[in-house]
């Protein structure tokens, strides 16, 4: 059984440093602004202890077209006549090239999963789906494993991301409060965003009732062979996710520690 609990970005005052003392897992959230230099990733990953575990959420050249608000932070230009070649998965050389990018950083930090969070905006259709499948399946991994967070209306199709995950060997990434994985892996990986709202609520605070009903979940995962990650993100997340372990712990349930 291997069971982490952490956040999704550096959230803990103090640094990398104090962060490293209190979690065992990170996910990297700057990456999907602007990548990081490759060397910058390799440091991150030197100062960690031993046994810790980076994943990375992946550049939003990958998943969101250049007219999305986030492409403020990127630092990047891009020709209007090249807006519909990036975002979306579109199988373009730009972004399997932005792919390329991303998988440098990750194998520079050592990210054990990769996530690839597509927008509301890419809902499910099925030029979506097929643009979604050839991308996929035309980009290099290098043994890093794919999670895929689809938002927006591929939740109320829950086949095709199965199958879709199926034949691209992908991890489905599912806040557990709205949904549950279309399939089950090996690793199981939940992204929380708080309860309540649309597709986020990130001023959301988790209460105890609902820490218990996520133990429950999880022990349910983990007696199943299951390895399980629980990534918080919401603006509570160092505390929540610190409570979280505790909870874990009262329970039997042993999470990696630092």
């Amino acid at each position: 059984m291997e069971v982490r609990v952490g956040c999704c970005g550096w959230c803990v005052r103090g640094g990398k440093k104090a962060y490293y003392s209190r979690f065992r897992i990170v996910e990297v959230q700057e990456t999907f602004y602007r990548l990081p230099r490759p060397e910058t990733a390799a440091r991150w990953a030197e100062q960690a202890p031993p046994g810790f575990k980076f994943c990375m959420k992946a550049w939003q050249a990958i998943t969101h077209p250049p007219t999305s608000p986030t492409w403020r932070r990127s630092g990047l230009k891009i020709p209007k006549s090249k807006y519909g070649r990036y975002g979306f998965l579109r199988p373009s050389e730009e972004n399997f090239e932005a792919w390329e990018r991303t998988l440098e950083v990750c194998k520079a930090m050592g990210a054990e999963v990769c996530v690839v969070q597509t927008p509301a905006s890419f809902g499910y259709s099925e030029d979506n789906l097929a643009n979604a499948e050839e991308f996929f399946s035309g980009i290099r991994r290098d043994g890093v494993l794919i999670g895929w967070e689809p938002r927006g209306t591929w939740r109320e199709n829950p086949q095709a991301v199965r199958r879709l995950c199926e034949k691209c060997d992908l991890i489905h990434v599912v806040d557990p409060f709205r949904c549950r994985p279309a399939l089950t892996r090996e690793l199981v990986y939940f992204r929380l965003h708080g309860r309540g709202g649309r597709e986020v609520n990130y001023r959301y605070r988790y209460t105890d009732s609902d820490l218990a009903e996520l133990r429950d979940l999880v022990k349910e995962l983990a007696a199943g062979g299951a390895r399980v990650y629980i990534l918080f993100n919401n603006v509570y997340m160092a505390e929540d996710a610190a409570r979280f372990v505790r909870v874990l712990e009262g329970a039997g349930l042993e999470p990696a520690a630092p």
